[in-house]
């Protein structure tokens, strides 16, 4: 009895499965080679075009597996936006701000304004704008000087990169959103699928 049970059970082991790969269970990509899900019309005849015919065990696990991957790229976005949504507005006060010290470079004036010492502690300050020149942060605790111009330029050059990238960042994650809907529809579909099969085939 003992040797005949394990028989059978090495005889489920060696059951050939279904070759399915990621390429099976995606249909092209976007712009930035995020790949498309594919949404499966007939889950019977995609199911039985591999040989042997795919589970729903197999197929189910297959979109779960593209589904988790679905949702690590998204919370990878929602970070990257969070990022650029207090990057941005950090550039265009810094630009407004050289934008304002050049004009009063032109008009001749000297701003009167207060500059923090530490913590709750300032000090009034008289800014002469006929240098022509303020320093920025580029990060990793760099700091260059530059004219109002260079500054300009910079800081506008850097606000529409920015923009750009939220665009696509935005454009992403709608698209990487859409993916995690068709893969759960799939996932719902097979599922419902296999019920019925089961069904049948009492």
């Amino acid at each position: 009895m003992s040797s005949n049970s394990d028989q059978g059970a090495a005889g489920k082991e060696d059951d050939p499965v279904a070759d399915l790969n990621f390429k099976d269970i995606t249909s092209g990509s976007n712009e930035r080679d995020i790949p498309a899900a594919k949404f499966l019309e007939d889950i019977n005849s995609f199911a039985n075009s591999f040989d042997p015919p795919a589970t729903s065990e197999l197929l189910i696990g297959a979109f779960s597996d593209l589904f988790g991957k679905y949702k690590k790229y998204e919370a990878q976005l929602t970070q990257k936006k969070l990022n650029f949504q207090a990057k941005i507005p950090e550039i265009e006060k810094n630009l407004s701000l050289v934008k304002f010290l050049k004009g009063k470079q032109e008009e001749g004036e000297t701003i009167d304004t207060r500059y923090n010492l530490s913590d709750m502690v300032y000090a009034n300050a008289e800014l002469d704008c006929s240098t022509g020149v303020v320093c920025l942060w580029l990060g990793a605790n760099v700091m260059l000087e530059y004219t109002y111009d260079d500054a300009i330029d910079l800081l506008s050059s850097k606000l529409e990169k920015a923009k750009r990238e939220q665009i696509i960042i935005d454009e992403d994650l709608a698209f990487t959103r859409d993916q995690i809907i068709t893969s759960e529809v799939n996932m719902s579909r097979i599922y419902n699928w296999d019920v019925r099969m089961k069904r049948a085939q009492k």
